[in-house]
């Protein structure tokens, strides 16, 4: 008797689902390609500037950066230590456990940003053309996407 090997079969793929992949990589790719165009036009690197816009609104521990960012806390390290020399961030010590140092804007890493954030027009013109609900629903789809509890 001939034995024959199981395998898993691949999943069937319908050609819907192949082109909302395609189009969330182009979204995607647009989008990195802004920012870091909106980026160098701060002198920062997309990886700075990812990081600035993090921490512009509240300071936050650099470990936690790192976990947002999925990299290892020295790059981290690095990044902040540049934007540090250009005054745009500074560390403090955290008031609930001084051995976790949180990254913080100064007043021009707020500034710039909010800049960046402005300058960001890939996603402005597109959205604007939908309706709020038509905006929300996209949010509560990607936000249903991404795991988080979403009630449609």
């Amino acid at each position: 008797m001939a034995t024959t090997s199981r395998t898993t079969p691949s999943p069937i793929v319908d050609p819907l689902t192949l082109e909302v992949v395609e189009l969330i990589g182009t979204v995607v790719a647009r989008y990195h390609e802004e920012y870091e165009q909106a980026a160098a036009q701060h002198a920062l690197t997309g990886a700075q500037a990812r990081v600035l816009g993090l921490i512009s609104m509240d300071p936050v521990p650099m470990r936690k950066i790192a976990r947002k960012l999925k990299c290892e806390p020295s790059n981290i390290t690095g990044i902040v230590d540049r934007l540090e020399t250009r005054g745009l961030v500074e560390r403090r010590p955290d008031p609930a456990d001084r051995r976790v140092k949180l990254a913080a804007a100064t007043d021009e890493g707020r500034r710039t940003a909010r800049e960046l954030r402005g300058s960001l027009d890939f996603a402005r013109e597109p959205l604007g053309r939908l309706s709020e609900s038509e905006r929300t629903l996209l949010r509560d789809l990607l936000k249903r996407m991404l795991g988080e509890d979403v009630e449609l």
